[in-house]
């Protein structure tokens, strides 16, 4: 079982059970952002994610709630353009992500959509969602559903983000939340709870293993222009 002819060795590096296992070492405040799907007046995407944010705050971390009116649809704009430059900033900020969709037609909002399509997968040799923590959230005007959820997470597995396991759906988001915007004691809010202190957790556990836990046989195997050439290959 240990006949590998393929396997370059020199390059198969053995999990570091030291580095796994030291204590959290940055001690600044973790970095949330938070992205929502819908520019509506009452977006109650928006919303839920404000209320994630205060949750946030109260565990102990930053976060800043990136606003994506203005923000052109993918390729109809320079990556130059001031909000996506704006958006690309904030990824880079951040070390962990909520993205909290309303459900339309069974999906994610395009909205949704054109946010996560203006993060690059690499900004020259950086990879700028790569190790990072993501949680994702929806709401629904109907019965609760977990398609936007299901196809965030698919989104957030290419963007090469630790999706946390657990995750929030809102149903009948009109009756959740008061005249002021403040969501109401209920199942649901407890549910955002949940997901915040989670995504808290992996953020910790993870930020300071981030390079260690992505760090790729394949990519060690080749050389430096090699690499370079595939990762920033033009976009299609």
């Amino acid at each position: 079982m240990s006949d590998n002819p393929h396997l370059d060795e020199t390059k198969l590096l053995q999990p570091d059970l030291a580095a796994l296992g030291a204590p959290l070492r940055a001690t600044h405040k973790p970095r949330i952002l938070l992205l929502h799907g819908s520019l509506r007046k009452t977006s109650y995407s928006r919303l839920a994610n404000e209320e994630a944010a205060r949750i946030l705050q109260q565990l102990g971390c930053e976060t800043r709630v990136f606003d994506p009116s203005g923000l052109p649809l993918p390729d109809d704009a320079e990556a130059d353009h001031p909000k996506v430059q704006e958006l690309r900033d904030l990824v880079t900020w951040s070390e962990g992500m909520v993205w909290c969709s309303p459900e339309r037609h069974g999906s994610m909002t395009g909205i949704m959509k054109a946010q996560i399509d203006w993060i690059p997968l690499s900004l020259g040799a950086v990879r700028p969602t790569q190790g990072k923590t993501l949680a994702v959230m929806q709401v629904s005007g109907g019965s609760q559903s977990f398609n936007a959820v299901n196809q965030m997470r698919v989104l957030g597995r290419w963007m090469r983000c630790l999706t946390i396991p657990n995750q929030s759906s809102v149903a009948k988001a009109f009756l959740e939340f008061d005249g002021d915007g403040r969501m109401k004691p209920s199942a649901y809010y407890n549910r955002i709870v949940d997901v915040m202190e989670e995504l808290v957790k992996f953020t910790l556990l993870t930020r300071d293993l981030k390079a260690h836990l992505t760090d790729r046989y394949s990519e060690r195997v080749e050389s430096a222009e090699r690499l370079s050439q595939r990762v920033n290959q033009k976009a299609i």
